[in-house]
């Protein structure tokens, strides 16, 4: 079970959030707080693995709140959720201590991987993966609902197509080689196939 605190002052998200984290099974959210003061006053009484923190929130902000959690508490990961890909604030918050950064606008399932990837050590933090988070496309959307695909899914059936392994996906897309096989996993899944032929054929009349 991966405990996990969350700070943002828009109350409409973060109970979003908290409902699709608790999706999952291996997730709980153990408290929502408007802002940094509120998490860091309660989180020395009962200890996350994990702290979600937005960087703009009043009376303390995100910025606070790694500086405390880092300083007080460094064995907690701290993952930065924004709705800036502005590479000057990722790299502050990668200097402040922040384990990784996650947009706002991202698939969820994105979140919740990168959740599991730094409470596991794995996660490989890289500007060019926020960026990706936020790429999209017409086809993309309709290809995606219709198989509930993730937006990460769809660019791996896309480099699966193109003959590439899970070391050269994982590179590629900067994330862990194990990441890599648990989305494939997935993916098998949801499109019903058992091997990468099976896949490629699937999606070969979809012009993916």
């Amino acid at each position: 079970m991966i405990r996990i605190s969350l700070a943002d002052d828009h109350k409409l998200f973060a109970k979003g959030l908290e409902g699709l984290l608790e999706e999952h099974e291996d997730l709980l959210v153990m408290g929502l707080y408007a802002n940094g003061k509120e998490l860091i006053d309660e989180i020395s009484t009962d200890l996350p693995d994990v702290v979600l923190t937005d960087l703009n929130m009043p009376i303390l902000d995100g910025f606070g709140v790694l500086e405390f959690v880092k300083k007080n508490h460094p064995h907690i990961k701290v993952v930065v959720l924004s709705m800036y890909d502005d590479e000057k604030i990722y790299k502050k918050c990668l200097h402040d201590g922040a384990d990784a950064f996650v947009l706002k606008d991202a698939d969820p399932d994105e979140l919740v991987y990168t959740i599991h990837e730094v409470f596991e050590g794995r996660h490989l933090p890289n500007f060019m993966r926020v960026i990706q988070q936020a790429n999209q496309s017409s086809f993309f959307d309709a290809f995606r609902e219709k198989f509930k695909l993730s937006r990460r899914e769809v660019q791996i059936i896309k480099l699966i197509k193109e003959g590439k392994q899970n070391k050269e996906i994982a590179d590629e897309l900067n994330l862990s080689v194990q990441t890599i096989e648990t989305h494939r996993k997935n993916i098998h899944s949801k499109l019903q196939v058992t091997s990468r032929i099976e896949l490629v054929n699937k999606v070969q009349d979809m012009h993916l």
